[in-house]
Order: C-alpha cells, then structure tokens, then sequence
C-alpha cells in the first residue's frame, strides 16, 4: 500500500477502490484519479445504473479494472477492499426507486454500505471517500444550509440511510479509527447522466422535447429552487477529500440557489432555441421546494470550490447528450 499524506499528489501510486464507479459521478472520479497518477483503480459496478461504456476510456489505460459485483455481497467486497489506500462509496440507488423498493433500499444503501465499511475497517485502508446526500436535511429551516443543520426534516428512505451511514462511519471511526469523509452531494448534474434508466434527469426530458422542438414543460410556478453542481467539480471533491486528511461531512454544491425556471431558460438559450417554458398544475407536491448549500467548511477545511458555472455546465451536458441521442428513448419532459 502507498503511504497517504495530506498533501493532494499522495495518491500518486495509490491503490484504490470505486464502487458504483461506472455511474455517471463514479467515472468521472475514475478519470481524475487516472490524472493524478494511481497504480491501481478496482471499480465494483453491478452495471443497474452505471455503464460499461462509461468507462471506456478509463478501461483502456491498463490501470482500471471493471468487477461486475454487487456491494451486498460480503466476499467480493473484502477481496477487492484488501490492500486499497483508498475507498470511493458510491454505489446507490435512486431515491425515486427507493419509494418503490423501500427493502430493496435497506439492502443496497444500509446493509450494502456497512459491509464496504467493515472491510474497509478491518483491512486498515487510508481513508473512506463516501457519496452522502443533502437529502438527509430535507427541507430545511436555514439557507444557506450548513453541515450542522439536523436531520430531522427529512422524509425519505433515501435521505434516512444517507444519515445513516454517516453515523456508520463516525461510529467506524470510534471503534476502530478508520479515517472516512462523507460529501453531501446536492444537485448533480452533467456528461452521463443516465439516459436510458427508468428514473430520467429532468434535464434530459427537457433536452428531448426541446432538440424535438417542444416546449419544456414544468408542473407547477417553477419557483422550486435547486443547488446545482457540475458532476467534474463533485469528482474534484472526491479526490481531494481522499487527501485532505479531514474527518466528517462536507457539503458539495456550487452555493448557487437557481429555480426549475431559470433552469429551463438557461438550457434554451444553450441549446440556442426561441421556445418559451410551458406550465401545467402541479399533480404532486414536492416536500423540498428549496435546497442552497453552504459551502464554507468545504472551502474551508477541505480546500474546494466549485468551479464549473450553470451554463458552461449545461452546454458540456447538451454536447455530450447530442452525441448520446442516436439510441436515446423519446422522453416526456416533465419537471415536477
């Protein structure tokens, strides 16, 4: 194993595992981590969500390594953690699947994670980089909202197991000093979003009805607020919070507060079209209508920023998306 530092070149070298790593945030953290010079990269992928070709480039350097396996079972697990400087968890399902599935979510999000931990703990690796969620605020009483904020007003499978293995790993830390950074992750979005997957980005939906020369449409006034962030800044975290020697939870976001709305005109002017938003009444109501991060303590401790701006952001995700399109399904393109 190499010996880790806090200084950002220590996992020149490095051995290290990516679960859920042929997702659209897992490959991307692949290539970084291609870029900074590691030895070895295991990615385990059960390939629900994430893609082979995801990986393509990766794959072809030599040093990746694709294990299609399942975080839930204990003997993969161990084998590929022995060894590893450093873990990235990232392998989730989506919080819309685990409404359908709640057992289902249990398995992958709670048991599934404890089990990448344990190994992690006993086999004494470097450091845990793990996939958190500003769900687990839900909606909160506080903007910007800060990593002290409790947990309380969440009402989500998804968002409960995200707090859950946060306290997994302090717990983890406690008993056995596994060194671990959680990142909560607000709203992610760019190249690889999945395209083909049941659970489609709004964003994608948008992209098809407007390329089809059909309005967005959004349910609803559109005033519901998001913090997005570029999916090659939540990569950048990921691999500078392997280095950066901090314990605890750090907020990702671009501290940015944008509305459904100005999302939808924002993506028209990129993909240079004159169509205005269509609106219709909303069918549900959504529990969490604003999310803005602060992002001082990952400034400040971990030493990121997000980089990437909201429309340099959309124009990467609409050429990529345009060069996906070919074997795209038609989708509805409908922001709820």
């Amino acid at each position: 194993m190499a010996e880790l530092t806090p200084s950002f070149d220590s996992l020149h070298g490095a051995d290290v595992l990516v679960t859920g790593g042929a997702g659209t945030i897992g490959s991307t953290i692949v290539d970084r981590l291609l870029a900074t010079g590691v030895n070895r990269i295991d990615v385990l992928d059960n390939l629900v969500r994430g893609r082979r070709e995801n990986l393509e480039g990766a794959l072809a350097d030599g040093r990746v390594r694709l294990i299609e396996g399942d975080i839930r079972d204990r003997e993969v697990v161990d084998a590929l953690v022995r060894g590893k400087d450093v873990v990235f968890h990232q392998a989730a399902i989506r919080i819309t699947q685990c409404a359908e599935d709640p057992r289902l979510a249990f398995d992958v999000l709670a048991q599934g994670s404890f089990t990448v931990f344990e190994a992690a703990a006993a086999h004494r690796v470097g450091r845990v980089v793990a996939a958190s969620s500003a769900s687990i605020y839900g909606l909160a009483t506080r903007f910007p909202t800060h990593e002290r904020h409790h947990p309380y007003a969440n009402d989500t499978i998804y968002g409960a197991a995200k707090a859950f293995n946060e306290g997994m790993l302090t717990s983890f830390g406690a008993m056995s000093g596994l060194p671990s950074t959680a990142l909560r992750y607000f709203n992610v979005y760019g190249p690889r979003m999945d395209v083909h997957g049941l659970y489609t980005e709004v964003l994608v939906r948008w992209m098809e009805r407007i390329e089809s020369g059909v309005p967005p449409l959004i349910l609803g006034d559109g005033s519901q607020t998001m913090d997005f962030v570029h999916v090659d800044d939540v990569a950048r975290a990921n691999v500078i919070a392997a280095t950066a020697g901090r314990d605890g939870a750090f907020n990702i976001g671009s501290g940015v507060e944008t509305s459904l709305l100005d999302l939808a005109r924002t993506l028209l002017h990129v993909m240079e079209s004159d169509l205005e938003v269509e609106f219709a009444p909303a069918r549900t109501v959504n529990s969490v209508t604003r999310r803005l991060a602060d992002t001082r303590a990952a400034r400040d401790e971990l030493g990121f920023a997000a980089d990437v701006d909201l429309e340099s952001g959309l124009r990467s995700l609409v050429h990529w998306w345009r060069g996906e399109r070919t074997d795209a399904p038609t989708l509805t393109g409908v922001a709820r």
